[in-house]
């Protein structure tokens, strides 16, 4: 008896090593997976805190680009403006260009009258 006592206390000691020795691989397991979790947990805020910049920037952004347009639209009226001189200065230099004909028409014509005056 003495004999099966002493094998029950060995396998009773076998279970209870197996049993620790299972237990501390799911608690290394576990631990491995906390400390994944953590990691992930620290990426996403860092991502959170980059994207939170992303906000800024582009709230920015928009303000300028809103500034940029109200000054297109300001000088919407100097174009205008511009536009309009441009044509009156093309029809001016086409009505000198019509004058500058005439005259050398008429310059032509004196040329020509006082060469013909008798002596």
């Amino acid at each position: 008896m003495a004999e099966n006592e002493s094998n029950k206390d060995e396998l009773a000691e076998s279970v209870n090593e197996l049993f620790v020795n299972v237990s501390t691989m799911i608690k290394g397991e576990l631990q491995g997976t906390n400390n994944l979790l953590e990691l992930l947990e620290k990426m996403n805020l860092r991502v959170a805190e980059e994207y939170n910049s992303y906000g800024d920037i582009a709230s920015g952004l928009r303000v300028f680009v809103e500034q940029l347009k109200a000054k297109n639209d300001n000088f919407d009226e100097y174009v205008q403006q511009i536009d309009a001189i441009d044509r009156q200065v093309t029809e001016f230099e086409a009505l000198v260009s019509m004058l500058d004909k005439y005259v050398c028409m008429l310059e032509s014509k004196v040329q020509s009258a006082y060469r013909n005056l008798p002596p």
